[in-house]
């Protein structure tokens, strides 16, 4: 008797691409299409919020300069009820574009006119990256969590708790605050965290880590004179724990 065992199907991923450049639009999804994804497209803000609610997608590849409901709004409203990759695609590279961009949740942003390569690059590395955990079983054993002060972090399961108290970080956020509490002492540089998040072969402008952190610390309370558990080492990089 032979028995034949098949694989079971690829997960299917979804993206949307949302951009009033068509032509753009459409080679976006297209290079999208070839790498695996169903893609769904559109080409204004008001619209896309409600194509988002509706495919529930893996990834957005979000325009910032929309005309009417802007990049920045969608992705502040898709953060309501997703925790979706967003790269976000922007015709200006002045640093407030990137920061407001960042600000509402965008995990990677690529500024025009850029290589369809070097995009597909900043997807792969976001989706090497895991979703939130499923919750484990009550008689399953705790998964890694790691402490510092009353701040714990659960790795496997992607939750943050100060105290009794949740912190709704976003994957990025999570996976940078995980990258420095694995590493409690350590001192690790922009470059260091970029290897350790987004992998050894993303290329673009570090300081989309110094971006990340800023809003880790925001939500745990951080501030620049009370560095409770990200803290800085000028000329160097970042590293967690209370002490001085």
């Amino acid at each position: 008797m032979v028995t034949v065992t098949t694989a079971p199907p690829a997960p299917v991923r979804r993206a949307v691409v949302v951009d009033d450049e068509e032509p753009l639009a459409r080679l976006v999804a297209g290079y999208l299409e070839r790498d695996g994804f169903t893609t769904t497209v559109c080409h204004d803000g008001a619209r896309a919020v409600d194509v988002l609610r509706e495919v529930d997608p893996d990834l957005v590849v979000l325009d910032l300069g929309l005309p009417g409901l802007d990049g920045v709004e969608v992705c502040r409203r898709l953060r309501t009820f997703s925790d979706c990759y967003v790269v976000m695609l922007t015709a200006r590279a002045e640093e407030v574009d990137t920061v407001v961009g960042l600000s509402v949740g965008a995990d990677d942003y690529v500024t025009k006119p850029f290589s369809p390569r070097e995009l597909m690059a900043r997807v792969a590395a976001l989706m090497r990256r895991p979703r939130r955990a499923a919750p484990v079983a009550a008689a399953e054993p705790a998964g890694r969590v790691v402490r510092v002060g009353d701040l714990r972090v659960d790795v496997d399961a992607r939750e943050v708790h100060l105290g009794d108290v949740g912190v709704p970080l976003t994957r990025t956020e999570f996976d940078v605050l995980v990258a420095l509490a694995e590493h409690p002492g350590r001192v690790l540089s922009r470059r260091a965290l970029i290897d350790l998040v987004w992998g050894p072969g993303w290329v673009g402008d570090e300081h989309l880590v110094d971006v990340h952190v800023l809003h880790v610390r925001q939500k745990l309370g951080d501030t620049a004179d009370a560095q409770r558990y990200v803290r800085t080492v000028r000329g160097v990089g970042y590293r967690i724990g209370t002490g001085t």
